[in-house]
């Protein structure tokens, strides 16, 4: 499972809208036909590659008939590729709509992560619909997608992506003053569905924004939730479970969970503290 650590804003570097390692190597870039025109970016948008290859991926990319690119793919190592400068406009987002702005491909620097997303099972294996490769039940999880009503499996993503995307994701709001973070899922709801709900976005979104330490974020939760000695279901209960509308303030994150302090007392108790699934929160 993955705990956040602290950010180092130092560890990388933008020079004229190119990746840098903290060596001053340049990060992989693999230029992709599949762009047009120059942007002003306003959001981070958040994707999984549907396959399990980086390889796929970036060959994928590099053909014209695809009509489909990124800025960024992170790998599941960590090690990431850019595909077109970050004022450049990549094809990620699709048919999609925030607000007012429609179209995000305008508006939006999308990172991809290799994750075979949604899976599917066929005698109690689990594997990637796309490029059917089967995938360990210890990188499956069981979760109802916030758009959807039935729980599904998604792959796990790793401690190193996330550390990968967690260090660039600051990056790029500091340098490009980005209003926030977005999944694909929020801009196209009834087309896509990643990063889907492995992805651990509320306390990553409330880290790469700068949102931590003196100003941690309070969320209330949207369901009746239960809250747990630690992140995972086999965990024992702490109490009975919240009231949907219990207000409370994250703490740390692990992985798809959340430390929280009960804001108000619960069934009689006053400060208590526990996992809850980060899925069911709602940032207030």
């Amino acid at each position: 499972m993955y705990v956040y650590g602290e950010l180092n804003s130092q560890s990388m570097k933008i020079k004229k809208h190119l990746l840098y390692h903290d060596n001053g190597k340049q990060v992989s870039f693999v230029d992709t036909p599949n762009k047009s025109g120059k942007i002003k970016p306003k959001y981070l948008l958040m994707h999984y590659t549907a396959t399990t290859s980086a390889k796929s991926t970036i060959n994928w990319f590099q053909k014209p008939e695809a009509q489909v690119s990124a800025h960024l793919l992170i790998d599941r190592d960590g090690s990431i590729t850019q595909f077109a400068p970050f004022n450049v406009r990549t094809w990620h987002a699709g048919r999609s709509s925030w607000g007012a702005l429609v179209g995000l491909n305008a508006h939006s620097i999308g990172v991809e992560l290799v994750n075979a997303g949604k899976l599917m099972k066929n005698d109690n294996v689990w594997y990637s619909p796309l490029d059917r490769k089967k995938i360990p039940a210890s990188q499956v999880l069981y979760a109802i997608h916030k758009n959807e009503q039935h729980a599904e499996g998604w792959q796990d993503y790793t401690e190193a992506q996330l550390e990968a995307a967690m260090e660039v994701g600051a990056l790029l709001v500091n340098e490009y003053a980005l209003k926030d973070v977005l999944g694909h899922d929020d801009v196209s709801p009834f087309r896509k569905t990643d990063p889907g709900p492995a992805f651990p976005m509320p306390g990553f979104r409330s880290r790469i924004m700068g949102r931590n330490d003196d100003k941690r974020d309070i969320f209330k939760t949207t369901v009746k939730l239960n809250i747990r000695e630690g992140a995972g279901t086999f965990f024992e209960k702490v109490a009975k479970p919240l009231p949907p509308g219990t207000e409370l303030q994250v703490l740390d994150v692990d992985g798809n969970w959340s430390f929280v302090s009960v804001l108000e007392p619960v069934h009689g108790i006053m400060d208590l503290e526990g996992w809850v699934y980060s899925k069911y929160l709602e940032q207030l």
